[in-house]
């Protein structure tokens, strides 16, 4: 209980150093704050649950990686922090994707949500179309542009798969799931606004905050465990 109360603390206060010093204009302090905000939400996650989730937790170690890359910007080339960094980001949400499919029965989805799927493969179609027109005055070499496609398909998809599964099951963990998988799509279009369309303070920070809020909602659905009884799945929430 100690461990997780300083850990609390940890997080809130690097969260409002970081506020603060994106509000100032100093950007470099900012993002070395906001980057200590989720190894250190990985961190509570390890010490506050028992029963760990493989996926999850390879979700977590992927993505604190690329969030502590940051601190060695200085001793890496920028092309190097750029893929690895982003790689390691793509990486983190395929561990989410492949989380959500495990709970999916595709044949059963495919039968019952034939027009969710396809109006969900539309709007996937037109929000990567839009994600990569912000990007492409920006991008030089053709590796950039397969991973930023690659980055936004896996991205979309887990917002999609993550709708049905909620869709399929309509329980609170898959509930938690679908918020979480929604906030961290919202927090990467902001953050694409931030880095090519307006570099405002404002878009990074809700970035920012909708990725905590994200976090929050993957942790609730991490805390539930699923037990078939009879084929009946009970929801049964772990400490």
């Amino acid at each position: 209980m100690g461990k997780s109360k300083v850990l609390i603390g940890l997080i809130v206060l690097s969260y409002i150093l970081f506020v603060v010093f994106q509000f100032k204009g100093d950007e470099v302090v900012a993002s070395s704050f906001s980057s200590a905000v989720f190894p250190l939400i990985a961190l509570f996650y390890w010490v506050t649950i028992k029963s760990k989730n493989l996926c999850f937790c390879l979700f977590l170690i992927s993505y604190s990686l690329s969030e502590l890359l940051f601190y060695a910007i200085d001793f890496i080339p920028y092309i190097y922090f750029y893929y690895i960094g982003n790689t390691l980001i793509m990486l983190s949400y395929a561990f989410l994707l492949f989380e959500v499919c495990r709970y999916v029965c595709i044949k059963d989805v495919l039968k019952n949500f034939k027009i969710h799927i396809i109006v969900l493969t539309g709007l996937n179609i037109y929000m990567a179309y839009i994600l990569q027109e912000a990007i492409n005055p920006y991008i030089e070499m053709t590796f950039e542009y397969l991973l930023e496609i690659t980055y936004n398909i896996v991205m979309l998809l887990l917002l999609s798969i993550s709708l049905l599964n909620y869709l399929y099951k309509d329980d609170k963990k898959s509930l938690f799931f679908f918020f979480g998988a929604l906030c961290i799509v919202f927090s990467e279009v902001i953050n694409v606004a931030y880095l090519y369309v307006s570099h405002q303070s404002l878009l990074n920070f809700m970035s920012v905050s909708l990725f905590l809020i994200a976090s929050y909602f993957l942790y609730k659905h991490s805390k539930i465990e699923l037990f078939k009884i009879e084929d009946i799945e009970v929801e049964v929430s772990t400490l």
